[in-house]
């Protein structure tokens, strides 16, 4: 299952962008390795909080009152709370300079090389 994640994860196929030439990969295909490894990365990111999340709450439920383990756990919990709010902040803050300076038609986030 995980590796069916990172099989599909291809978000532009090298072909369809017009990157080959004559089988040879130029320099416009920097923009489908970007775009793929910020849709890796994306996924990873939630992966990684959904368990942090998992374990400080098991943590937490686990703990049968010991105020040692309860601090642990809600450590855990709270750097899994600012490891998203990171997440969805920096999308937020790209979200709002494409609004607001390149028009809201959500080129910020697709790679082109001029040229």
């Amino acid at each position: 299952m995980l590796f069916n994640f990172f099989v599909t994860a291809q978000v532009n196929d090298w072909e369809s962008s017009g990157c080959m030439v004559n089988g040879v990969p130029t320099l416009k295909c920097l923009e489908v390795v970007f775009g793929n490894i910020l849709y890796v990365a994306s996924g990873f990111i939630i992966l990684v909080l959904f368990v942090m999340f998992l374990v400080g709450s098991f943590n937490y439920l686990t703990s049968f009152g010991s105020p040692e383990k309860i601090k642990k756990a809600q450590g855990t919990l709270k750097m899994a709370l600012v490891g998203f709010l990171v997440f969805v902040g920096s999308y937020l803050i790209l979200r709002i300079i494409d609004v607001l300076f390149l028009g809201g038609n959500g080129k910020i986030f697709m790679f082109n090389i001029p040229g």
